[in-house]
């Protein structure tokens, strides 16, 4: 058995891989001096892929690909991500690349500005969904503070009709169609950036994240902007679980491989001060859906610290917990999180983490 932790950073993309549940060891860097925003672990087929949203600078952004664990990578011939000329739109980054799990050769990819786009050969180029695009509502879309992004896609695990997306500052969208049509799906979601009395706003909520568990996939844990949410209808309705942590600002969710009432999140203080609550690296944890929570910091840095954990950057799978922080740490629990190792320091800026076992 191997385990393989792709960790995308601000300069480059590092693969860590661990054999027998030894302990992970790091490869040199790909794509050295290059932002690697997004990428994902495709097992479906016989040999995994890998996928990199890569920007390049002054080349731009672009989605790369890799059939033997991160050796090797090709990109497609002509930009695989590019806006149809009607739209007036440029691509400024790929935030999020998401395996299809009910259709082969499919991946969906989630873009700034605001988009979503699929792939039909299992990654290498992609076309605008544009039921999304002509949205009535896309004329009122505003930016959040990192900009007018698309970073999570969440494809039903059964039903391949039905996807849901969120965007800062959007919402959370669904469709029931395969994408040809779409709605918000913010009920009861509070955006107590907006003024009284347009706080419940139909759409313009900052999600800075949502996860969701294959088993139970009704079921879905959202971080918002300040609020942590769960819904139990696919986004239908949320209710609010944050209030028993000791901030409920923060920007990754993600939920347990194996159990669907478990999920993490990472406190930070506050948007005007985004470093973790008391100054320490804690992970909390709810096992019951979000009713109680606990926090775990077992191996972790006594502090004081003050970097922060970014939206894609906290991930739970069955090869273990990971982070990353913005100061280049990335941290492991091979036990739900109750305790802690460290498996790399003085990378760059970490942005994302993915991990898989093969």
């Amino acid at each position: 058995m191997e385990a393989l932790l792709a960790i995308g950073t601000r300069k480059g993309l590092f693969i860590a891989r661990s054999s027998g549940g030894g302990p992970f060891e790091v490869d040199p860097v790909r794509f050295s001096t290059i932002g690697v925003h997004s990428v994902a672990i495709d097992t479906r087929g016989e040999t995994p892929r890998l996928l990199a949203g890569i920007e390049y600078g002054h080349f731009g952004p672009s989605v790369m690909w890799s059939d033997d664990l991160g050796q090797t990578w090709q990109e497609a011939a002509t930009p695989p991500v590019a806006f149809p000329e009607r739209t007036g739109a440029s691509l400024a980054r790929v935030w999020q690349l998401q395996p299809s799990p009910t259709e082969p050769g499919v991946v969906w990819a989630g873009a700034e500005p605001a988009s979503l786009w699929r792939s039909e050969d299992g990654g290498k180029t992609y076309s605008l969904v544009e039921g999304l695009w002509d949205h009535p509502t896309r004329p009122e879309w505003q930016p959040g503070g990192g900009g007018l992004c698309l970073h999570t896609v969440i494809p039903h695990p059964t039903d391949p009709r039905r996807i849901a997306v969120a965007a800062s500052a959007v919402g959370f969208f669904r469709s029931s169609d395969g994408g040809a049509s779409w709605e918000p799906a913010n009920r009861n979601i509070r955006a107590p950036f907006l003024p009284e009395g347009a706080q419940y706003p139909e759409f313009g909520q900052c999600v800075h994240k949502v996860a969701q568990h294959p088993a139970k996939p009704e079921r879905l844990y959202l971080q918002h902007h300040f609020g942590v949410y769960r819904s139990d209808d696919f986004g239908g309705s949320w209710t609010d679980i944050g209030s028993e942590l000791p901030s409920d600002f923060g920007f990754p969710i993600t939920v347990h491989p194996s159990d669907p009432d478990t999920v993490y999140v990472f406190p930070l203080h506050a948007d005007m001060d985004r470093t973790p609550v008391g100054h320490r690296y804690n992970v909390f944890r709810s096992d019951d859906g979000g009713a109680e929570w606990k926090s775990l910091g077992d191996g972790l840095p006594d502090g004081p610290v003050h970097s922060t954990v970014l939206r894609d950057a906290l991930v739970a799978s069955e090869a273990g917990v990971f982070f990353g922080t913005r100061d280049g740490e990335v941290y492991r629990s091979e036990n739900a999180g109750l305790s802690w190792t460290l498996i790399a320091r003085h990378l760059p800026d970490v942005l994302t983490v993915r991990a898989a076992v093969l």
